[in-house]
């Protein structure tokens, strides 16, 4: 089985969504990335199963991209940092305007993830993101420890960020 048979079984055909996404993307010549556990695969040694993509693109093609999301067949909800996308699969797609993320995009590389060419967000913006989603106290508890483990295989992986970690942080991952 490949890796993008592997994420296509986990997330009920999310690959098609995912391909569909990148397309609409690209074909606006929208700078976009992924954040989020997706970056993180890339970036880790072993891949995590998440059914959850989430993008950053930049803010002024919002609005464009999503009227061609619409256009596509996805369903939109908007939210006050974010639009979120559902096709026909499990996937879940979040597209982040929270003005953190605004740079991301532009320092974003081609990578494979999961069988699929997409662009991801670079390891210290990864990182960064990881933190600040940790750091929100108005995350569930389920998603802030899924969080401070994504945060820890980083490290693993790229030991050379670990000052970039809050000590406390890095103290309780053990690292």
């Amino acid at each position: 089985m490949t890796d993008r048979q592997f994420f296509d079984w986990q997330t009920g055909g999310g690959a098609n969504d995912v391909l569909k996404m990148i397309g609409i993307l690209e074909s606006r010549a929208a700078p976009w990335c992924m954040i989020g556990g997706l970056a993180v695969n890339h970036w880790a040694r072993e891949p995590m199963v998440t059914q959850d993509v989430d993008i950053v693109l930049a803010f002024e093609k919002v609005d464009e991209a999503v009227a061609a999301f619409q256009v596509a067949g996805f369903a939109v909800k908007t939210f006050p940092d974010s639009v979120n996308l559902t096709g026909s699969s499990r996937v879940s797609i979040q597209i982040s305007t929270d003005k953190v993320y605004r740079e991301f995009p532009s320092r974003s590389l081609p990578a494979d993830i999961h069988g699929i060419l997409m662009r991801v967000a670079a390891l210290d913006d990864t990182l960064k993101g990881k933190l600040l989603a940790y750091a929100d106290p108005g995350r569930r508890a389920s998603k802030r420890q899924k969080d401070l483990a994504d945060i820890a295989r980083l490290m693993e992986a790229h030991p050379e960020i670990a000052p970039q970690v809050p000590a406390v942080l890095r103290e309780r991952i053990g690292l």
